[in-house]
Order: structure tokens, then sequence, then C-alpha cells
């Protein structure tokens, strides 16, 4: 007879998925980035199933205003690939930052998901807006201070 507990894992249709609204203005890139994987991937759930997609829904306002420290303002660079030859592209941050600011978060929460079919869906997940207005309100996010 086997009397040990058993280990529950969640799927989506046991956990309610909530929204989020995160406020990029003065904060660093990293530092929000790895937070806001956090809550995407679901970890800061007590129903956290590595296996499963139960993390919540996260909005983040003000991406133009987000900092990057250091050096990295004038090292870090973009890379794309055309797959034509030659086709190498390098873009600076502080380029991105101009005509893209959204790109910049997106880049950097997405390398802290998982990097396979279930990463993917997850970084569907994640609404960035360079300004203050975003499209979500009928969703009502709770305002998250990280």
């Amino acid at each position: 007879m086997d009397t040990a507990p058993k280990t529950k894992f969640f799927t989506t249709e046991h956990v309610e998925q909530k929204w989020f609204l995160v406020d990029a203005a003065g904060k660093t890139v990293g530092r929000i980035a790895s937070k806001i994987a956090h809550i995407i991937r679901g970890k800061h759930k007590p129903t956290f199933t590595p296996n499963a997609d139960l993390g919540d829904f996260v909005v983040i306002i003000n991406a133009e205003k987000v900092v990057v420290t250091g050096k990295r303002q004038e090292l870090k660079e973009y890379y794309h690939n055309t797959f034509y030859p030659g086709g190498a592209r390098f873009e600076s941050i502080q380029d991105v930052m101009k005509t893209k600011p959204e790109m910049v978060l997106e880049h950097a929460v997405k390398g802290m998901l998982p990097h396979n079919r279930l990463g993917r869906k997850m970084a569907k997940k994640l609404k960035v807006y360079a300004g203050k207005e975003h499209p979500h309100s009928a969703q009502m996010p709770e305002i998250l201070s990280l």
C-alpha cells in the first residue's frame, strides 16, 4: 500500500489569472524585467507548476522612461539577422530607446522566460506601452509596485 501523499499538479483550469499594471518610469531595465518574468511565469503563486502556463498578465506603461545604468547606454547592442548574405544588423540601445522603447523591456523579459514553446506562450501575456495610455482598462489590472 502506497500511503505517501501525491504531488498536485495544476492546470490553467484550476488557477485564476490576474492582470497587473506596472509603471516603469525611473526603474532599471534588468531589475524590473526579472520581477515581471517571475510574475508572468507564475512563480509567485503557491500553485506554480513548471510545465504549465499559470502566470499572470502584466501591462507595462511608461517604457520610454526606463533607466539603463552604467556603460550599457553606450555598449549594449541588439543583433538581428535578415538571413541574407551580409545580413547581420546591429542597433544600439540608444537608437532603440528613441524609435521603439517597448522593445527594450520586451527583449529583457523574454530573455528571462523559458526558451521553448511554453516560454513563447508566456511572452504573449506581456503588454508593453511607451506612454501612460493602454487599452487594457477593461481587465481592471491591479497596480503592482516593484
